[in-house]
């Protein structure tokens, strides 16, 4: 009888949230930029970042919709989770996933409230759906 030693299970990798203009420069975790539109005041060339995924962002007409109206937030969420799960949503978060290659992800936005944001309702769905 041959003993097989089951391979260890893999912890999925962090995700974080972090504004684009806090963001430090030297760490080890893959850094997306997740905003469909470039940040005001900053040069392209003076931020680092690993992609710039904007085929994560919101639609357009649902960013446009929500206008970070907090009230809003709740069926904004559901809205862009279900944005999430579309045959291009799924393809981003593969992507996504295959540029971390098991790094910690930092997501990152020029949004104010971060709490609120798009990049944060990823953050969770990249955590919950994690193999």
């Amino acid at each position: 009888m041959s003993s097989h030693t089951p391979s260890p299970r893999h912890n999925p990798p962090t995700v974080t949230v972090e504004r684009v203009y806090d963001h430090p420069e030297d760490e080890p975790a893959a850094r997306i930029f997740v905003d469909r539109l470039w940040p005001r005041g900053i040069r392209k060339d003076a931020f680092h970042y690993d992609e710039w995924a904007k085929y994560l962002a919101p639609s357009t007409e649902l960013r446009r919709w929500y206008a970070h109206e907090i009230a809003q937030f709740p069926e904004f969420r559901e809205r862009y989770l279900a944005e999430l799960e579309s045959d291009s949503g799924r393809e981003g978060i593969a992507r996504v996933r295959r540029l971390a290659d098991g790094r910690p992800l930092v997501l990152l936005t020029a949004t104010r409230d971060v709490q609120h944001s798009a990049a944060e309702v990823l953050a969770e769905h990249l955590q919950r759906t994690a193999s």
